[in-house]
């Protein structure tokens, strides 16, 4: 009996060392497996630096595009003073901003005498860029009226500073007569009138009461001014 229950005593004690072999075994190859995965984390997180950008990718550039054209009112006519902003895609040299001569022509490198004034725009455009074909491949020609000189009104009278101005803004009578210093002492400011010439070639006189428009009456005879309007304070 004593060798039976040695027996037994000795069975339990080896199982009991067997399970604190696997949970040894165990333990060692999870403190193994997280060296391996704390040793192949990448030093790229660890510096904070980017992911570098591949090669096929890196080396890719956006086109260069066009300058996009401006719209033009067709219906200007270019004038003698008008400056106007001369652009030619990629051709710093030709591209320049110049004033419209007394002759009503410009001067532009590879191009030279052209003439301006009595055309529009897009006239213009064409004419500089067929001049520029012989010596360019498919030029690309812009004009822009910068600054309009050309169109302009007058006004005489008893104004305190007559005389000719330039019609750059949209212009009411009202406007120009205190862009001219406003009414001087003894005008008959209910005989106002502006001369006009219609494109008949014939002139109107249309009238303007000064002082009913100061008063909000008549706002219609307010009208806005043209070129070449003359405006008359008796």
């Amino acid at each position: 009996m004593r060798r039976i229950s040695g027996l037994s005593s000795w069975i339990a004690g080896t199982e009991v060392r067997r399970a604190w072999q696997g949970r040894l075994g165990q333990a060692l190859v999870c403190v193994m497996l997280a060296g391996c995965v704390c040793a192949q984390a990448p030093t790229a997180a660890q510096s904070g630096a980017r992911s570098p950008v591949p090669a096929e990718l890196g080396s890719v550039t956006q086109p260069m595009n066009r300058p996009a054209a401006k719209p033009h009112d067709d219906g200007f006519v270019i004038g003698n003073g008008d400056v106007l902003a001369i652009n030619v895609w990629k051709q710093p040299d030709i591209s320049r901003s110049l004033p419209v001569r007394s002759d009503g022509r410009i001067s532009l490198p590879l191009v030279g005498e052209v003439q301006a004034a009595g055309r529009t725009p897009l006239k213009l455009e064409a004419d500089i860029t067929g001049r520029l074909q012989a010596y360019l491949t498919e030029p690309e020609v812009t004009v822009i009226v910068e600054k309009i000189n050309s169109e302009k009104f007058n006004i005489l009278g008893r104004v305190a500073k007559p005389g000719t101005y330039p019609l750059t803004d949209p212009t009411t009578v009202l406007d120009a007569i205190a862009l001219a210093g406003g009414c001087r002492d003894f005008a008959k400011n209910k005989a106002i009138y502006i001369l006009r010439v219609n494109p008949d070639g014939k002139e109107s006189r249309i009238p303007f009461n000064y002082q009913n428009v100061i008063k909000g009456k008549n706002l219609e005879q307010n009208i806005m001014v043209q070129p070449h309007d003359t405006i008359v304070v008796p």
